[in-house]
C-alpha cells in the first residue's frame, strides 16, 4: 500500500499598493483655502494643515496623505469638485508609491 503525500502551502498575498494624494500649488487659490481643504478632507489639525500649506506653496506640492487606491481616488475627485464649487482652481493628484 503506497501513501501519496499532498504538501500544501499557503498563498503568498501582495500587500497591496499605496498611493500619495498631493495638492499642487498654484497662483490664485488662496492659502486659508489649502488649509480649510486640508483639515476637511484629510483630518489635518489647523498646525498641521498650515505646515502642509506652506510646504505647497515652497516647494509646489506636497503629500496630504497616503491611502490604497480607490480611496486615493476618492480623495482626489472630493478636494477637485470642492475645489471647482467654490471657484478655486486647486489640482489634487495621486502619485504610486514605488
Amino acid at each position: 500500500m503506497s501513501k501519496t503525500l499532498i504538501k500544501t502551502t499557503k498563498p503568498k498575498l501582495k500587500k497591496p499598493k499605496r498611493f500619495q494624494v498631493l495638492l499642487l500649488n498654484d497662483d490664485y487659490t488662496t492659502m486659508d483655502f489649502v488649509i480649510q481643504v486640508l483639515q476637511q478632507f484629510f483630518a489635518k489639525t489647523e498646525q498641521v494643515a498650515h505646515a502642509i500649506m506652506l510646504k505647497i506653496h515652497i516647494d509646489g506640492e506636497s503629500v496630504c496623505g497616503i491611502y490604497s487606491y480607490d480611496v486615493a481616488q476618492t480623495k482626489m475627485s472630493q478636494v477637485v469638485d470642492f475645489s471647482r464649487q467654490n471657484e478655486q482652481p486647486l489640482m489634487c493628484v495621486i502619485r504610486e508609491i514605488e
